[in-house]
């Protein structure tokens, strides 16, 4: 289905398209419904409006477009619309996309307009094919006829590629319509993406018993209220103000695009006031009631997999209770609440598709989801939103990074790290893992390079719902590259010339016992050599230290098993978790999960150590020998351990080690200034 451009239209699998309206100065085409040939369209300002303008068209500088390109591609579609059956089109602000990306159905809320994703097609075009629906106002097609419409285009993309799946990306009505779908099409790998779905539509304010008597009583002023009232309640205009105020602009600029941004708004409710007759609210509300019940008659038959987007702050549908229900009925469904967020949850900037996907595991393209294959890395906006919560971190122990020369020479910084993969980062785990996220901020930012976490299964799926934390709590790991142990995973991440990070002792490091702190807990076997080897990797040793400088361990598993309720509440958690480790013994295989209590100190200070890169290119067949393996792993581990030593040695001699120290440093040489630390020029 992928389309052919020539002098800005677009056709799909070289069929010329029919056009009920085409003009070379406008910007929108539109087509009749044949379900082979989806319209194509895109929005551009006038070189006048560009240069008044300027860099405001854009809202980010990854290049996603903003609320008033939204209104204003939405007033373009209704303005052009010819009042024809409902359409596909596909936006051409979609960049070129990934080998066997899957299609992506777009299905509106009860608008009908289908721009519903413009602020998320420049990053969805990377990585889907994307079919818009588009339903006139002034259609009248039933919603089983709707139901049927999708379908067919549906199971047309499923004889063509039956072994990719079909994404229904809906919100609202649309939402009714994606279920419906699902539910006459079980055989089909279908993935729904449901934003606020309608299906909770009996329990909203816009109930037609109660607004249809003041259209009736007053229908002039009804209709043309009535787009104003939605707005306000979907929170876009609102919306539009805090997030021109949230990007601190100058004064100038602000007034600027609150000034244009202002503009597209009115020109839209207008255009939709113009349209959204008394007797279009009457078939839009009647249309909605039915379509929530259509779907919900029909929720038992729905065996797609399916992740339910929730607003908080949803003022037409009470969609966070509505989400849980769905999540209780449908066999396979996750759920992500937004607190802040509207009804129109795909208009909200701060909202990221992609991202969300990503961190739900939500994207693939084959039967199964691949987590290095699949795997989407952030863009810098996206970066930013998960490193912030973490921020405090890295502002708190103000971490010191040494990396090793070839030469064994110690250099500040990460010099001696290598740019080319595959590298196998191995080290030590404190406690909670405190020290992933400065590490993993500090290769993104000082190298540009991004490590992919070997985590535990749990972080991805549970046997069960009860005590641990929601998935959803981990989404952020995700993003940033985390990958479930496996061998699989391992091997597909060596071949894919990653950077990884290993931490051997796993949890049962992470959450050790008083009087463990920086102690190895590795199990016998050279888990990780031979494969290392099979690719050439470089195998990089490091250790962290300052778990110990920013608390104190109170309770640990020992104490907490002592204690009848914690004892009860741990041995709940780990049966909810994924075993790992099962066959191998020591400590290493205690895998109980629990939360240890800690007091916090005045923070301290983190210090890394990455030691010599041990090559294990050429040594494929050496290496297979278990000798020869064991042989190397023991030396992993001993340079870990010396870098551990070497750490503890030399932060005691750190006259910054001390927060107050750091503060009055920045005091004096400025907050972005890099404070001195321990005389590192001596070799461990």
């Amino acid at each position: 289905m992928a389309g052919t451009g020539n002098g800005g239209v677009l056709s799909s699998a070289g069929i010329s398209p029919l056009f009920r309206h085409r003009d070379t100065s406008t910007t929108v085409q539109l087509l009749r419904p044949l379900i082979s040939n989806p319209i194509r369209f895109s929005v551009f300002a006038s070189t006048e409006k560009q240069h008044l303008q300027g860099a405001e068209t854009k809202s980010t500088k990854d290049g996603r477009l903003t609320l008033k390109d939204y209104f204003d591609q939405s007033v373009e579609l209704i303005t052009r619309s010819d009042g024809g059956p409902p359409r596909w089109f596909t936006p051409l602000d979609c960049g070129s996309r990934l080998q066997d990306s899957p299609l992506l159905f777009y299905l509106p809320g009860v608008d009908g307009v289908g721009t519903g994703l413009v602020l998320h097609h420049e990053r969805l075009g990377k990585i889907f094919d994307i079919w818009c629906f588009h339903i006139p106002l002034s259609d009248r097609t039933s919603f089983t006829d709707l139901v049927k419409l999708v379908e067919s285009a549906v199971r047309l993309e499923y004889s063509r590629t039956p072994n990719r799946p079909i994404y229904l990306v809906a919100e609202s009505f649309g939402g009714c319509l994606a279920l419906a779908v699902a539910s006459r099409n079980p055989h089909i790998d279908l993935i729904l993406i449901l934003a606020n779905p309608a299906t909770s539509f009996s329990r909203s304010l816009l109930q037609p018993e109660t607004l249809l008597p003041f259209s009736t009583m007053m229908p002039d002023q009804f209709s043309s209220s009535l787009p104003y009232l939605l707005s306000l309640l979907t929170g876009s205009p609102l919306k539009m103000v805090t997030t021109a105020i949230g990007k601190r602009l100058p004064l100038e600029q602000l007034i600027g695009k609150l000034y244009y941004d202002t503009i597209a708004v009115s020109s839209y409710l207008s255009v939709l006031s113009d349209a959204m007759t008394a007797e279009t609210l009457r078939w839009k509300l009647d249309m909605l009631k039915s379509a929530a019940a259509f779907a919900n008659s029909r929720l038992h038959a729905v065996k797609a997999q399916t992740l339910i987007l929730a607003s908080g702050q949803d003022q037409l549908l009470p969609s966070r209770e509505e989400a849980e229900r769905l999540r209780q009925v449908l066999p396979k469904c996750e759920i992500r609440v937004f607190d802040d967020s509207g009804h129109a949850l795909f208009l909200d900037e701060d909202v990221r598709l992609v991202s969300i996907l990503n961190g739900a595991s939500f994207y693939r393209r084959g039967r199964r989801h691949d987590y290095v294959l699949d795997y989407l890395p952030p863009s810098p906006s996206e970066f930013q939103k998960v490193y912030q919560p973490q921020r405090w971190v890295e502002a708190a122990t103000d971490p010191v990074m040494l990396s090793t020369l070839e030469n064994g020479k110690i250099v500040r910084g990460l010099a001696g790290i290598p740019s080319q993969g595959p590298v196998l980062y191995v080290g030590y785990h404190m406690m909670l893992g405190l020290e992933l996220a400065p590490l993993v901020t500090r290769f993104w930012k000082e190298r540009n390079i991004l490590l992919r976490g070997i985590a535990h299964p749990m972080m991805f799926t549970k046997l069960r719902e009860g005590k641990l934390p929601p998935l959803s709590s981990f989404d952020s790991m995700r993003i940033m590259g985390a990958v479930p142990v496996s061998a699989p995973n391992f091997y597909r991440l060596f071949s894919s010339k990653s950077h990884v990070l290993l931490y051997p002792g796993g949890m049962r490091e992470a959450l050790h016992r008083k009087g463990e702190e920086y102690k190895l807990f590795w199990p016998e076997q050279s888990e990780f050599v031979r494969m290392a080897a099979k690719f050439g990797a470089t195998i990089i040793p490091f250790g962290s230290v300052g778990e110990d400088d920013i608390s104190e361990l109170l309770l640990d598993y020992n104490d907490l098993m002592n204690i009848p309720y914690f004892k009860n509440s741990i041995e709940d958690l780990t049966d909810e978790a994924v075993k790992l480790r099962g066959g191998t013994v020591g400590e290493v295989s205690n895998q109980d999960v629990h939360l240890p209590i800690l007091v916090p100190k005045v923070p301290g200070r983190f210090y890394y150590l990455f030691g010599k890169p041990i090559e294990t290119i050429g040594r494929k067949e050496e290496l297979k020998s278990r000798e020869k393996a064991d042989e190397l792993y023991r030396q992993v581990k001993g340079e870990v351990e010396k870098c551990l030593d070497y750490l503890r040695e030399k932060r005691e001699n750190d006259p910054y080690r001390n927060m107050f120290a750091r503060l009055t440093y920045n005091a004096t040489h400025g907050f972005d200034a890099e404070v001195p630390t321990f005389d590192f020029t001596k070799s461990p």
